[in-house]
């Protein structure tokens, strides 16, 4: 006979301000199978649990419903003190009364009378339910990550320096990611450079990372500890194990005029090339859509002149396959391409700004390049059309941000503090230019950004307008740009000799693909989901996949870096047993009544349900039903609604107890 105890949370006044809890008490009480019902201010804390373990004994209790806040908030915290009162952890329930009733209504009687029936439900769904044991699934302690950004770098060198073993996967020739690219860094104007090469070498030289560049994923298949990672390693032409990098087929490449994408187009490469000096590893790669030999079958002198015959035209992608435990997305992010729309974008392009068709309208990270000792203009700032040093540039932020009209409504966080650091660093190298900013308002969410940007403004003399920009156009040598003041009330007009875009941060081309892959969310933009904002914010709803830095979203490296060891230590924590154990929260399929159609492997989202076969004594296969793999089922419970033969049933969640809550009503 069930004997269940019922107890009403207060939350403060988040419940009681809206119901009568002592009311809803009263009639718990008097439900069938209640042995006990109370109320307390707040069961989350130490006396409300001791509440909960104390009526356990006293009342011989069967099963426990906690009529309080989200499950998301505190379930696992009645349930462990339900389990340390004796009881099987998922006898003890919640029923949402805050976010369910409370919040969403101020009649206090029609609050109370829901209060009590969402009560009754859950007494109903615990007096059915059964005793239910973990799910224990063995751990592969080793790791993937994707990405070899400052993200990707941090993450795996957290996790190999605790001792486990770690892949790292990166589609370009050279980790690094956009931090290499950068001048310096805000707030403190250190060097990103000198920050980032002694990582890079860390995470390549580390015993405990197998570093894969120019590689991308394949396919993902598994469940948490247990996942099978399949690597399409592309063609270099260029043996790394034999490779010494010399330089010496990039000094003979008679192909010199290859726009480098490493210095957004502003310098030139051969052929055959290492992205940036820097780069990790120092293994050049080559350009087979500009390779003499590839498109004509002559030339082929960088192998001729190859010391240890490392050059290799027959070389084809390779696909390896590694065994891994747990899985961290850091893909980055990419720049919004304001000249035009991109292919199978919704976004649409802002063409007016003359970026792509003025030479000396550029974005950013142009200018990060300008500005930086190691980039083609040898740190110099000087104009992309005639090499001339500018005396006044024109900063405009808010360049594809905020601007539901053209498709992105948010706001891309790192802008406002990187235009600053930018007129700092123009000013510090140019002593006699003026930069000025148009920008909406400024934003500076960080530790000493406000200071930062003040210093912009009343030290280094950047001329901030708050205001839009109308229209760019050449004027002979010039770029005109004209806007507005909205401070003042009047209408600008500044002859510049450069001006920069501060251009919106999107998530990386195929960034939505990666997803599918992996089996996890992502949102109208691209950008992935967390499975919680508050709670979980670097884990995803798919168990075993964590998120770092800016794949997530817009993100400074601060942030990056704190949300990338955070994603490591979610590893750790992951790593730190042998076996895992999950909630039994569980679908299961009644092999007897299955008929095979499937239907339930169309539609499960976490890719559980597999094809099994049942066959006689002597091997014979009699038929094939479906199998949900219990480390695998997310326990959603979409399989159960769509079987149209009634054979599945969610542990937890039985037609018995859904339609018992269902006649309660």
């Amino acid at each position: 006979m069930s004997r269940i105890g019922v107890f009403i949370c207060h939350c403060g006044e988040n419940i009681s301000r809206t119901i009568d809890v002592e009311r809803v008490a009263a009639y718990a009480g008097r439900l069938p199978g209640v042995a006990c019902a109370t109320e307390y201010k707040y069961m989350c804390s130490d006396p409300g649990q001791n509440l909960l373990k104390k009526a356990v004994a006293e009342h011989k209790l069967t099963g426990i419903v906690v009529a309080a806040c989200s499950p998301r908030m505190h379930e696992k915290t009645f349930r462990k003190a339900a389990q340390a009162a004796g009881l099987n952890p998922f006898m003890c329930d919640m029923a949402n009364i805050r976010e369910h009733c409370s919040w969403v209504h101020e009649d206090r009687e029609e609050a109370t009378a829901k209060a009590s029936d969402i009560v009754r439900l859950m007494v109903e769904r615990v007096r059915r339910g059964k005793n239910l044991e973990p799910i224990t699934v063995p751990v592969t302690k080793r790791s993937l990550v994707i990405g070899g950004g400052i993200a990707g770098i941090q993450a795996a060198l957290d996790i190999a320096d605790a001792g486990h073993q770690v892949v790292l996967v990166e589609r370009e020739p050279s980790i690094g990611g956009h931090m290499a690219q950068l001048s310096e860094t805000f707030p403190t104007l250190d060097c990103s450079q000198c920050i980032m090469t002694p990582k890079m070498v860390d995470a390549a030289n580390h015993p405990n990372i197998k570093l894969y560049t120019w590689s991308e994923i394949e396919s993902i298949d598994g469940y948490i500890g247990n996942f099978s990672v399949t690597i399409r390693r592309k063609a270099r032409s260029v043996d790394e194990d034999a490779c010494t990098g010399c330089g010496i087929c990039m000094a003979k490449c008679p192909q010199k005029k290859i726009p480098n994408k490493f210095d957004q187009n502003l310098g030139l490469r051969s052929a055959i090339y290492v992205p940036f000096p820097q780069a990790v590893p120092n293994t050049p790669v080559i350009d087979r859509e500009n390779c003499l030999k590839f498109r004509t079958g002559k030339c082929g002198l960088c192998a001729k002149v190859c010391g240890p015959q490392a050059i290799d035209f027959e070389q084809q992608d390779q696909l390896v396959t590694e065994p891994v435990g747990a899985i961290v997305v850091a893909t980055g992010f990419d720049l919004y391409s304001i000249d035009r729309k991109p292919e199978g974008s919704p976004i649409e392009g802002y063409g007016e700004f003359g970026y792509g068709a003025i030479p000396d309208v550029i974005d950013g990270l142009t200018f990060e390049r300008l500005a930086s000792a190691s980039g083609p203009t040898g740190g110099k700032i000087l104009r992309p059309s005639d090499g001339k040093e500018p005396k006044q540039v024109v900063f405009i932020q808010c360049v594809g941000s905020r601007a539901r009209e053209k498709g992105i409504s948010y706001c891309s966080k790192i802008c406002c503090m990187y235009t600053a650091k930018h007129t700092m660093l123009y000013h510090h190298k140019v002593h006699d230019g003026q930069a000025y900013v148009f920008y909406m308002d400024a934003r500076t969410p960080g530790k000493s950004y406000d200071e930062f940007w003040r210093r912009a403004v009343e030290e280094e003399e950047a001329v901030y307008i708050r205001g839009m920009v109308s229209r760019l156009y050449q004027k002979g040598d010039k770029v005109v740009v004209m806007g507005s003041d909205t401070l003042v009330g009047v209408q600008v007009e500044i002859e510049a000799d450069l001006v920069v875009l501060a251009t919106a941060v999107q998530a990386q081309p195929g960034a939505d693909s990666l997803a599918q892959k992996l089996g996890i969310s992502y949102d109208k933009y691209n950008f992935y989901s967390e499975a919680h904002a508050k709670l979980r914010p670097v884990e995803c709803a798919t168990a075993g996949i964590y998120l770092a830095g800016a794949c997530q979203g817009p993100k400074d490296i601060p942030d990056t870096v704190s949300q990338a060891s955070a994603a490591a230590a979610k590893v750790m924590t992951l790593f730190a047993k042998d076996q895992l154990e999950r909630e039994p929260i569980v679908a299961r399929v009644n092999e007897k009544n299955c008929v095979g159609c499937f239907y339930c492997k169309k539609v499960c989202p976490y890719g559980a349900i597999e094809e099994k076969e049942i066959r006689d004594r002597q091997g014979n296969l009699i038929r094939v039903v479906a199998y949900v793999n219990p480390g695998v089922c997310g326990g959603c419970g979409t399989c159960q609604a769509t079987c149209p033969s009634k054979s599945v049933e969610l542990d937890g969640y039985t037609d018995e107890q859904i339609v018992a809550m269902i006649e309660a009503l």
